[in-house]
């Protein structure tokens, strides 16, 4: 049966292409609708469409319901793949291209005949598009930079798309007979946010049956049938049917697999910095591989360029500890902060979100759904903050976990945020974070934020830098001076851990150390299941070599409430032990 998720694709598939033959607006905002109808539902939404059942869904209509039941019957859609025969092929890809809608490309189809990126690359610089109705010279410069992005970013992916590759990987090839020992190493042992090559270390008693099994292996769906390989020493190179490369270093036998695992970890420039020579490794794991070299062990996830850069820096400034390896794990997260629930725009309930975050441990919660201003993602008016403080109150009294009423508050304009300083009283947890007018000069932005970071009832600056990785460039702001501004106001700073954001980067986790600030890592989930991508943030934590006494979720329940009224009463707020 498909997945919740596809049958949403589904729907906003249908609903854009709709829109580009120009049909009814109410028909195609019944497929958008009908799309966030299931993407809000809770997870029995999937019991529903087995028991035929979604005409108790609201937005859900009998003409949706029947294209959805005949996909997920059949696993097609009859009206889907007619629709399809009326827009360009590829028009799925024009819509990647930031600022391009159904209509536009419409236009650009009749107008031009451009039916896929490569033709409007070409039309852009040509200056086709310049003097197109509706476009124009500046449209037509901002086409040609998101085109480029596109082709930019399409040598990378996202940190857990490569951990949902690797893994079926490691599936596969831990069953093969020959495979004595397998790891992950390369850019996603150190966590890098995105990836540009999957790297595995593996043993095997017999290469050339291991060779033999691996064409047999590779079927599964991010691959094509023609396995292809280039083989340069003990080392293939696959590259079909991924959007990055995939690398075996393959070993005859597992003496010198830590040695290779070490090799291949970390980066080249990390490996040059050491100035050893590879020949002299011994060790029969890292650390002695590390005490072989006579230098100090270096977790994986801080074996980076920019380590000796830092290192120069952080020795310069006689703070040493600040580089000292990280002893951050998800293990140490008492509290989850930083997440939503339909009463904005998640897909679960409350309830639904408290069990999972109860199910994996935590010891409170501090729920932050959208505010008054984000009306794109149903934002709570105070009416309805009052009524989610009601029910917080009956949930308190039947979980363990201890549930706190937060916010995500948008930062306007001006820098102040949406609700009333009288009304933000009402809430224990306060996150503020931008939301709008991404392009703001550098020190308008930088002002906007450091006034959002002033109001005394800001807890948490929220994915300080606006970035969504392959999609959207961080917004210009001075990231310095905003650091300054939250270790001056007791004002923790998050690494957001959705895997498009990962925001605070790393690299700015060292400096905003050394100036004694405290960190926040949450999921930002809007579903019961993304509370897990708490691991991608550890990721980057321990890449900035954050200690989990600067982490506020860290903290116990106690801690963390004298944390929340310190900040109220205005008290420095230090690191805890």
């Amino acid at each position: 049966m498909p997945d919740k998720k596809e049958i949403i694709n589904l729907l906003e598939d249908i609903a854009d292409m709709m829109e580009f033959k120009g049909e009814n607006i109410f028909k195609v905002n019944a497929y958008r609708n009908g799309a966030s109808s299931i993407r809000k539902a809770g997870e029995d939404i999937e019991q529903l469409i087995k028991a035929k059942k979604l005409d108790e869904v609201k937005g859900i209509g009998k003409g949706l319901q029947s294209v959805i039941y005949e996909y997920v019957n059949t696993g097609k859609s009859l009206l889907y793949e007619e629709l399809k025969k009326s827009v360009p092929e590829g028009f799925k890809e024009l819509l990647k291209v930031r600022g391009l809608g159904s209509k536009k490309i419409k236009i650009l189809f009749d107008e031009l005949g451009i039916s896929n990126l490569g033709e409007l690359e070409y039309a852009c610089k040509e200056n086709r598009l310049g003097l197109l109705k509706g476009f124009g010279e500046a449209t037509q410069q901002k086409i040609l930079k998101e085109i480029e992005k596109i082709k930019t970013y399409g040598k990378f992916i996202l940190l857990n798309k490569a951990g949902e590759i690797s893994d079926e990987i490691l599936k596969r090839l831990s069953g093969l007979k020959p495979v004595l020992r397998i790891a992950v190493s390369g850019q996603e042992r150190r966590g890098l946010e995105i990836i540009s090559e999957l790297r595995f270390v593996l043993a095997v008693s017999d290469k050339r049956l291991f060779l033999s099994e691996l064409k047999k292996i590779f079927s599964f769906s991010e691959l094509t049938s023609n396995l292809s390989g280039k083989e340069k020493g003990n080392k293939i190179l696959i590259s079909n049917g991924f959007q990055v490369p995939v690398i075996f270093s393959i070993l005859e036998e597992e003496n010198n697999f830590c040695k290779e695992m070490f090799l291949t970890t970390g980066s080249d420039e990390f490996l040059s910095g050491l100035k050893i020579d590879s020949s002299k490794i011994t060790g029969k794991n890292e650390k002695e591989i590390f005490d072989s070299i006579n230098f100090p062990y270096v977790i994986p996830e801080m074996r980076e360029k920019e380590y000796f850069e830092i290192q120069n820096r952080v020795l310069h400034d006689k703070n040493k500890e600040l580089l000292e390896n990280s002893d951050l794990s998800v293990d140490h997260f008492k509290g989850l902060l930083h997440f939503h629930t339909n009463y904005s725009d998640a897909q679960n309930t409350l309830t639904e979100m408290l069990e999972t975050a109860q199910k994996t441990g935590f010891e409170f919660a501090a729920v932050c759904d959208h505010s008054k201003s984000a009306a794109y993602a149903n934002g709570l008016s105070e009416e309805r903050v009052l009524l989610q403080k009601e029910e917080i109150k009956k949930l308190n009294a039947k979980f363990k976990l201890q549930i706190l009423q937060g916010i995500e508050s948008d930062i306007l304009q001006d820098g102040s945020l949406d609700y009333s300083n009288d009304f933000l009283k009402n809430f224990d947890f306060v996150v503020a974070s931008v939301h709008s007018r991404f392009n703001m000069e550098e020190e308008e932005m930088t002002k906007r934020i450091i006034k959002a970071v002033e109001n005394p009832y800001t807890n948490l600056l929220g994915h300080p830098t606006g970035r969504l990785l392959l999609s959207r460039d961080a917004y210009k702001v001075n990231m310095e001076k905003v650091i300054d501004a939250c270790a001056s106001n007791n004002v923790a700073i998050e690494i957001n851990a959705n895997p498009h954001r990962l925001d605070l980067d790393w690299r700015l986790i060292y400096f905003a150390r050394g100036k004694g600030c405290l960190f926040s890592i949450n999921p930002d989930a809007h579903s019961a299941e993304e509370i897990s991508y708490i691991k991608y943030g550890v990721l980057i934590g321990r890449k900035g070599g954050l200690k989990f006494e600067e982490v506020i979720n860290c903290f116990s329940v106690e801690d963390f409430r004298n944390y929340l009224g310190d900040k109220r009463k205005g008290k420095s707020l230090g690191r805890r032990s």
